[in-house]
């Protein structure tokens, strides 16, 4: 099968009908027509779509080897930085499609499972099948064009470090019992973006740490596997109208939490089990985190430039570029915009290849990107809302250019050179990223995307190579050995 289109991508989570719940009640209809999940599901097909536009094909699939077929340049296995050059344009084009607002389009998921696959060697340890299951599912992903999402967080029932769960009834997710047929886990894991509206669901263990061999193990499974329940958190989707909720309309991206009731993986999707020696070193070895972030913050690069957009265009609309504050605050935007562009941009000019042969971006620069992003963001968001200052509180809505007080609205509510309805356009945009549901939702996912930052910071302090640097100060002061 070549890569999907929009159309064949609602069909397939139509017709799964997986176990969904929203405010306690199961979800019956088909779940593309769900109000919590029809905007963002709408949007992602767009992207399938755009895939297979005449004029974009080059951009966005390539002709795999073994198939023959044409399949999402987002699967690519990159043996060269010319091949991550091509990774980054179709993740780009992408990205601009949802203007960086949807953290889980396919390609995240799609660029760690090839990362992993990449390195599937470290399960041979193991077990020899388990490195050919991490193989084969790639391989079986490309050839389906598979969506996925992914969980390794455990719920915060206890976050102190001597939290002991229950092994007969316990919260976080856990190997409960082996069979003939495969592992059996029961309990739950936090935050799968997009539960629900995807083909698969990935676990990996756990990144606050790994307490015992029962929560050492990673598979792959079908959203509608017997057992398997995604509960929605409340959704910030207020209503369809594009011109009253211009991004939480389309970009609305579910939460869930993902209940494993008694769930049997069969032997076959599983990758690794019962070994955190080998989790520790799937992650740390592969190449997982350098090509996640490769698309993670390329994605907030584009984000980025949206805010920046944005915010001048309040600046022209209110006629208030004279003023060095607010030159000032758009300063700060191209400021940080260029500092995360360039980090990026040093990953892939530094990538070198594994020993597996697959190039990675330079992993040092993109922790950097990340940690930096994790401020940039709120602070971008409090200039957005301070050069809206009490505009962005007293908006009025689409409705009100549909009635009898269309007129009074257009010429009371006009800004520089654009009338009350364009204006009112721009500042329901700044309020939906910068003050709805949606927006602050936005913000928080935006500090913790790859995980606590004080610990991504930490890992930056560990692992930057920096002893040259310290040596080039002894030599300096003719103190080296």
């Amino acid at each position: 099968m070549p890569v999907i289109s929009g159309k064949q991508f609602i069909d397939r989570l139509n017709e799964m009908n997986s176990a969904i719940w929203y405010k306690g009640v199961r979800i019956k209809e088909p779940i593309s027509e769900h109000m919590a999940y029809k905007g963002a599901i709408g949007t992602k097909a767009a992207l399938y779509d755009l895939q297979l536009l005449p004029e974009k094909l080059d951009r966005m699939t390539y002709r795999c080897p073994d198939t023959k077929e044409l399949t999402g340049l987002s699967f690519l296995r990159p043996r060269t930085k010319e091949d991550l050059s091509r990774r980054r344009i179709m993740m780009t084009e992408w990205a601009r499609k949802t203007h960086g607002m949807m953290g889980r389009t396919p390609d995240y998921m799609n660029s760690a499972l090839m990362a992993l696959a990449s390195s599937a060697d470290i399960l041979k340890e193991q077990d020899d099948e388990f490195a050919g299951n991490l193989v084969r599912h790639y391989e079986r992903a490309k050839k389906q064009d598979l969506s996925f999402t992914h969980s390794f967080i455990n719920p915060q029932t206890n976050r102190s470090s001597a939290f002991y769960d229950s092994d007969h009834h316990p919260v976080a997710a856990k190997v409960v019992k082996k069979t003939s047929e495969g592992i059996i886990v029961k309990g739950a894991r936090l935050l799968a973006t997009g539960g629900g509206m995807t083909d698969e669901v990935l676990v990996f263990p756990s990144g606050g740490g790994i307490q015992s061999k029962e929560f050492a193990f990673s598979f792959s499974i079908p959203s509608n596997t017997e057992g398997l329940k995604f509960v929605c958190r409340e959704s910030f989707v207020l209503g369809e109208s594009s011109f009253n909720y211009p991004l939480s309309s389309r970009f609305e991206e579910m939460d869930t939490l993902v209940i494993f009731d008694h769930v049997l993986v069969p032997w076959e999707r599983v990758f690794f089990y019962h070994r955190p020696d080998l989790a520790a070193r799937l992650f740390n070895e592969s190449s997982f985190a350098h090509q996640a972030l490769h698309q993670v913050v390329n994605r907030q690069i584009v984000k980025l430039e949206f805010l920046l957009g944005l915010s001048q265009l309040l600046v022209a609309t209110l006629n208030v570029s004279e003023y060095q504050h607010i030159q000032e605050k758009i300063a700060e935007l191209i400021i940080s915009k260029e500092a995360i562009e360039a980090l990026h941009q040093k990953s892939e000019n530094t990538a070198a290849a594994d020993r597996w042969g697959t190039m990675r971006p330079n992993l040092q620069p993109l922790y950097a990107a990340i940690c930096l992003h994790s401020k940039i963001y709120p602070r971008a968001i409090e200039i957005l809302q301070q050069i809206g200052a009490g505009g962005l509180l007293g908006i009025v809505s689409e409705e009100d250019f549909a009635s009898e007080l269309s007129e009074e609205a257009l010429h009371y509510l006009q800004g520089t050179a654009v009338d009350g309805k364009m204006k009112t356009a721009l500042f329901r945009l700044a309020w939906d990223v910068s003050m709805s549901g949606f927006g602050a939702r936005q913000t928080q996912y935006e500090r913790y995307f790859f995980g606590d930052p004080v610990r991504l910071a930490s890992n930056l302090y560990k692992f930057y190579p920096r002893q040259h640097m310290m040596d080039e100060v002894l030599q300096f002061l003719e103190l080296s050995p």
